[in-house]
Formats: structure tokens, C-alpha cells, sequence
């Protein structure tokens, strides 16, 4: 099923689904303030207009709460590179104090379930003003008949309408209020929550309101099988094995929260039919179609038919005991080696529940799991959300880094102090030693690598590594700024780089390929692609390839196995380009996304527009789907057929993407470049920020998410680089 964009005003402008019935109440705005220290996020609720004196709202506070910052107009810019100027100028105001810049990383609508479930099946108290800024997101976020998606941008589903229902009763909505009567209606005339897909039906039956019977086996025995077996869950993708631990556990448990009114309500309200009268074995494989992304294969139903065989049989006791103790240590061993943040917020609360069941409420464990709750929200003018990962701060920190170099602002005296905070920021968040618990957890070293986030949270990230160390070198030795990071520490970074190559020369995203590509015949999740192992990317592949060549530029160390690698790497991009000349993207919308990685790559291997028919055909792909008025805008539609789908505007940051790309590939012809820019600059406000249009970020193929400053890098990245192309060409 497709999933569509979001609504749009009539200038093409994305806009909250605007319920009708949201409920009018929210908390004061002005009370809230965001502190950041060390790149964690933490946004707090003053409860007295005395300490609302003693911590002034900043810049930072208010743009995120959608409260006027009184930015002052700018002189209109008449080039590319003052409406760059203009840009910074505005964004500079929203610089976090510890160097980096803070923003949600928003957008899937299966997150905050698991908070509020994990949360209340745990007597954790949740703070009145979460629960208020909670239900405000959800309403929201509603889709106009009443229920969720998967994703803020996709269509009502039983897994959002379902879950989502829930949390917010759970959140004291009442049944009667006109948006939880629409929502029932949706969800019912969907089928009711018999019909949710896996990953709901374990939420909903932790909470006691779907039973274990109706859910496809997931034993914790798969742990105690060789690790040298194909399909042993250590080959499986990172986050895909990160989840199915804990829920390994809580199968083994059957763990369900006490019966209470509230519960005992839901049952009622959740499906078309009474709830005592469902047989629930007829339903483990019950999928609402509109749910369905990766069907279940006829492979893994009879694998699921076995294994409720041996289940109804009782299984082997003490199998199962051992499978359950050692599920349990793996997930100890991901809470300790991430400071409780885990490697997303599905395995956060899972482990949370665990944690709880086998330390009680009162530890030290689930004090430390409680605190690192409050990384996981954000609070904006919709209202507070549960984000993505711990947020995306090194991710942009290394874009905004390279927008300033290649632009040339890193030159101005005004930004110095900027751009100089960002470099002490990369310093502070590379990566320095292994994990705690390294091989036995089945972890890939960190040793020299960036996270997509923060160094607590401590995972390695092929593309982040590559783009941090970009980043590095740019400031540092092309930007001249004082060197904070080491050559020894940059060559970490290489020594830790060439061992994530596969044989394709090719790069995943956390670790190499370690499982066959017939381990996705065994796929469970239903509503995401591609999720059982690794997979070569080209983004991934070219950061990395990008990266090496720029340090080679600066250090001969290790020479011939960068080569070696860059040849590889360089090949596998190559073949990785579609007949048509386009690459296809994994982690956002989608060819004008990878274009941009790809011809980057290219361009520092000495491919360009004049010398490389690979590069000409990019380009020329690219211009046939340049739109009237200069842009380019893809659908999130993409991600999901495979091919490229216009979308009804053009948007910024694909228009950004697409010169970027151009600009890298040296496309010689000044006017497409001038039309883009001209795109570009218009969009710009006269305070000099970008709005967010839509959502451009993608995983698994299939769910949507937020990077709201990617409107800023890759805008001023790209007007930058225009600038000095046009100028060189007299065509400015």
C-alpha cells in the first residue's frame, strides 16, 4: 500500500493534519526549556514564574515551540551567496550551547505506544504535562478519518489507529471524546485490532488486552543456537536482533499487565467483536491488508507452523530456561554499553519492561532507564513526541559543518565562533575505545567512529564515520581552524572504515553482511522491508568512499589499502547505478537523495559531466525531471514503488540535493543551476530560514521521518556552491 504525503496549503506547504476535535487543552509554552549538555536533549516543564525568570527562554527554546524569535528582516539578497549569508545568519540564533545544533527527529506513529505502554505496565508515573502534550501530538498527527499510519505521512493503519487509541486512553482520554469516537469507527471498519501486525500485537498483549495465543512464536531458544549457523540472530541487522531480545523474553514470560477498569475497557473498544468470543490461534497471522508491506513468505509460516507445535507441546523446559537467561544478558549488556539509550526507542522500552520485571521498580537499573526516558522526547508546537534514536546530532552537525566550508561562510568573521564550536562539538562525540561489552554482545568495534547521534549512545555508523571525519577534515584543514582531532585519531577512523567493506565493495550501515540474503524469506515484521541483515548502500558507501579520499589528501598512512578499497567501493557505486541513471536511496526521498552521495563520490574519484558517461547519464536523468519553475520534488511514493514519482511542488531540500549533485558532478551549463537557485532563494523567509516542507526521511523502505534542519544545511550548502560555479562562469 502507498502511502500518501502529507495535506498542503495552496502553496505547497505541509501542514499538521489539522483534527477538527483536538482537545483544547495544552501547557504553557513559555514554560518550557530545552537544556542540552554533551548533545543529550532534555526538555524541561517550569512550574513557577520565578524560575521562568531565573532561565530565560531562549532563541534555541522558542523556534522549536513554534514561537516567534523576532528575527530581524534581512537585506533582500541579490546573489545565491548572500541569500547563503541570510540563512546562517537566521540559524546561528538556534545554535545549541554545547556547539552542535538540537532538533526533533520525528514521524513514525509506533514509537510513542511503546513509551505509554512500556510506561504503564510498569507503574512508572507519567508526568501531567507529557500527558497533556502527548494527547495534543496524537491529535494532531490524526489523519482526517480519525486514525493513524504507520507514519505522519501515510495513510490510517490498524497498527497507528490501533496503538495509538490506546495510548491515548491510557492517557486519560475518555471513550466519549469525539476524536477517540471517530478514531474506534476507523479502526473498526479496518477490522478491528485482531487484524494489527506483530510488533502490535506483543505491545498490546504486554498490556493484557490482546493475548499471546494470537501472536507467531518468538523463542528466546534461537539464542542458544551455534553461532555459526546462517541464521543465528547475531547475523540478523542491528536493529532488527535489538528488538527481538527482549520480545524473545517477554514471550518466554507471557508477561501481561494486571487487569484494571481501564484495561478491561479497552478490550471492549478495540475490536468488532466481543472479546471473550475471539480465537485468538486464528489470528497470529492475521495482517490488516492495508497494513501489509512485506507479506509473510510461505517459508516463514511454516517455520511459524512448526514452532507453534513445539509450543503446544510445552516446549523444552529447560531449553527455554537457558534461551531466556541468555536473551536477558544480551539485553543487560545493550543497556549497559549505551548509557540506557539503547540502539533505538522500540528495544528502549522493551528492555525497560524486562529490566523492571527482573530488577523491580526501586533499582538502580530502572532509575537509570527512567532518567534516559526523557532523551527520547520532544517537545514542539504540535505537542511532545517520542523521537527516532536519541536524535540526529552528529548526522547534521557534519552537514552543517561541510555546507559552511564548501560555501565559503566558514571564511566570515561572524561565523568563526560558530564553526568553531562545531568543531569542538565533533571532537567531543567521536568515539574513543570498544564498547563495555564488545565481542561478547556481538558488537562491531567503535574504536574512531562517529554515531548517527551521540557518543554515549555509542554505535558505530559507516556514513556517519565517513561524514564526520569530512566534517573534520574540512574545519581543519581546509577551513584552517585549530586541530582538536588528532591525525592518530583520524587514522582510528580509517583502521575502523576498511574493516566494514563486504566483498562487494559495498557498505552497510552498522557492520559488514553477515547473514545470506534468503534470511529475508524469514522476515516477521510485516510492515518493513529489508530488515533481517545488512544491506550495501550507496550513501553509505559513497560517505565512506568521500571520506577516504579526502584524508589521503592529507595523510599517506595506510595508502594501499585505502586505494584497495576506494577501487572496490568506487566499482560497487558504479554498478549500483539503475539503468535509467539514477541511484535509489534507502534513507530518504530517494534518487534525488543518493544522486547527490553518488556523483559527490564520483567527482572526488575524478568523474565528472566531461570526462564520464556514467556521470553524464546522472545528470541527464536528473534535468529531465527539473521541474517548470526550476525545483525538483520526489514523493515519498518513491521509497516505496522504487521509481521516481513527481510530487505535486517542488520542495527545498530535494531541490538542494539535486544542484548539490549537479554542482559535485560539474555539470557546465549555467542556466538549470540559476533556475534551482532561484527555487531556492524565493522559499526563503525574509528573516532567512527555510520552512520544513515535508517529510524527506526514510527507513525500511516504508516509514517516514522528520530531519527539520536539513531545509538549513543542505539549502545553504547548496546556494554556496552555486555561488562559486555561477561566478566562475560570469553568469551570476
Amino acid at each position: 500500500m502507498s502511502p500518501t504525503l502529507r495535506s498542503r496549503d495552496q502553496n505547497g506547504r505541509a501542514h499538521t493534519n489539522g483534527n477538527k476535535d483536538s482537545d483544547p487543552d495544552s501547557t504553557d509554552l513559555s514554560k518550557w526549556r530545552l537544556k542540552v549538555e554533551k548533545g543529550r536533549h532534555v526538555w524541561h516543564y517550569l512550574k513557577t514564574d520565578e524560575q521562568c525568570q531565573q532561565w530565560p527562554q531562549t532563541d534555541e527554546d522558542k523556534f522549536w515551540l513554534g514561537i516567534d524569535i523576532g528575527a530581524p528582516t534581512l537585506p533582500k539578497p541579490k546573489t545565491p551567496l548572500d541569500a547563503a549569508k541570510n540563512g546562517f545568519e537566521f540559524y546561528r540564533r538556534i545554535q545549541s550551547s554545547d556547539g552542535h545544533w538540537s532538533a526533533a527527529y520525528g514521524g513514525p506513529l509506533f514509537l510513542m505506544p511503546g513509551l505509554v505502554i512500556g510506561m504503564y505496565v510498569t507503574q512508572t508515573p507519567i508526568p501531567q504535562e507529557w500527558r497533556i502534550e502527548m494527547k495534543r501530538y496524537l491529535l494532531n498527527k490524526a489523519n482526517k478519518d480519525g486514525g493513524w499510519g504507520l507514519h505522519t505521512a501515510g495513510p490510517s493503519t490498524v497498527f497507528g489507529t490501533a496503538c495509538n487509541y490506546a495510548v491515548c486512553r491510557l492517557l486519560g482520554m475518555e471513550a466519549d471524546h469525539p476524536a477517540m469516537i471517530r478514531a474506534r469507527a476507523k479502526l473498526h471498519s479496518l477490522g478491528g485490532a485482531t487484524g494489527i501486525p506483530s510488533w502490535g500485537k506483543l505491545w498490546l498483549a504486554c498490556l493484557n488486552v490482546y493475548e499471546w495465543e494470537g501472536m507467531n512464536p518468538i523463542p528466546p531458544e534461537l539464542w542458544t543456537l551455534p553461532d555459526w549457523l546462517p541464521i543465528h540472530p547475531w547475523r540478523w541487522w542491528i536493529h532488527t536482533r535489538m528488538v527481538y531480545i527482549p520480545m524473545g523474553y517477554l514471550w518466554g514470560k507471557r508477561f501481561k499487565a494486571p487487569m484494571d477498569p481501564l484495561i478491561e475497557s479497552l478490550r471492549e473498544e478495540l475490536y468488532v467483536e466481543p472479546y471473550e468470543s475471539i480465537q485468538w490461534s486464528k489470528h497470529r497471522n492475521n495482517i490488516a491488508e492495508i497494513d501489509v508491506w512485506a507479506p509473510h513468505t510461505r517459508t516463514l509460516e511454516a517455520l511459524m507452523g512448526v514452532l507453534s507445535v513445539y509450543e503446544s507441546c510445552g516446549g523444552l523446559p529447560p531449553l527455554r530456561r537457558a534461551g531466556m537467561r541468555r536473551a536477558y544478558e544480551l539485553l543487560v549488556m545493550e543497556d549497559e554499553n549505551t548509557g540506557y539509550q539503547d540502539i533505538g526507542p522500540v528495544n528502549k522500552m522493551l528492555n525497560y519492561i524486562c529490566r523492571w520485571i527482573e530488577e523491580g521498580p526501586d533499582s538502580e537499573v530502572m532509575a537509570n532507564h527512567r532518567e534516559k526516558l526523557k532523551d527520547f522526547m520532544w517537545m514542539s508546537g504540535e505537542g511532545l513526541m517520542m523521537t527516532g534514536t536519541n536524535g540526529s546530532q552528529l548526522w547534521d552537525a557534519s552537514f552543517i559543518a561541510q555546507s559552511m566550508v564548501d560555501s565559503g561562510l566558514v571564511e566570515q568573521p561572524e561565523n568563526k565562533k560558530a564553526c568553531e564550536s562545531i568543531l569542538e562539538w565533533l571532537d567531543e562525540h567521536q568515539i574513543r575505545e570498544d564498547p563495555k561489552h564488545y565481542k561478547e554482545a556481538y558488537r562491531f568495534s567503535t574504536k574512531g567512529a562517529w554515531p548517527f547521534s551521540t557518543k554515549e549512545q555509542g554505535y558505530t555508523v559507516s556514513d556517519c564515520t565517513g561524514e564526520g571525519m569530512k566534517a573534520t577534515i574540512m574545519l581543519q584543514n581546509e577551513a584552517g581552524l585549530k586541530t582538536r582531532i588528532s591525525q592518530r585519531r583520524l587514522r582510528d577512523s580509517v583502521d575502523l572504515l576498511l574493516t566494514m567493506q563486504n566483498p562487494s565493495g559495498g557498505f552497510a550501515s552498522y557492520e559488514t553482511i553477515n547473514a545470506p540474503s534468503a534470511i529475508e524469506l524469514l522476515n516477521p515484521g510485516e510492515v518493513f522491508g529489508n530488515i533481517m541483515r545488512e544491506y550495501d548502500y550507496p550513501e553509505c558507501t559513497t560517505s565512506v568512499v568521500t571520506s577516504l579520499l579526502m584524508f589521503r589528501k592529507i595523510d599517506d598512512y595506510r595508502s594501499e589499502d585505502i586505494d584497495k578499497c576506494i577501487k572496490g567501493a568506487v566499482k560497487y557505486i558504479l554498478a549500483a547505478q539503475q539503468p535509467d541513471g539514477s541511484w535509489f536511496g534507502s534513507w530518504a526521498v530517494c534518487h534525488t537523495y543518493a544522486m547527490m552521495f553518488a556523483l559527490e563520490s564520483l567527482s572526488l574519484d575524478e568523474q565528472t559531466y566531461e570526462t564520464s558517461d556514467v556521470v553524464k547519464k546522472a545528470c541527464h536523468y536528473l534535468l529531465d525531471r527539473q521541474r517548470e519553475d526550476g525545483g525538483w520534488g520526489e514523493k515519498f511514493d518513491s521509497c516505496v514503488t522504487g521509481r521516481y514519482i513527481q510530487a505535486d511542488y517542488s520542495l527545498v531540500v530535494q531541490t538542494s540535493w539535486a544542484l548539490i549533485a549537479l554542482l559535485h558532478a560539474k555539470y557546465p551549463e549555467p542556466e538549470p543551476i540559476k533556475r534551482a537557485v532561484k527555487v531556492i532563494m524565493k522559499r526563503q523567509k525574509p528573516d532567512g530560514h527555510w520552512d520544513d516542507e515535508d517529510t524527506v526521511g526514510v527507513f525500511n523502505r516504508n516509514c517516514a521521518i522528520d530531519y527539520p534542519l536539513y531545509p538549513f544545511s543542505f539549502s545553504v550548502w547548496a546556494l554556496g556552491k552555486a555561488h562559486r560555479f555561477l561566478a566562475a562562469k560570469n553568469a551570476l
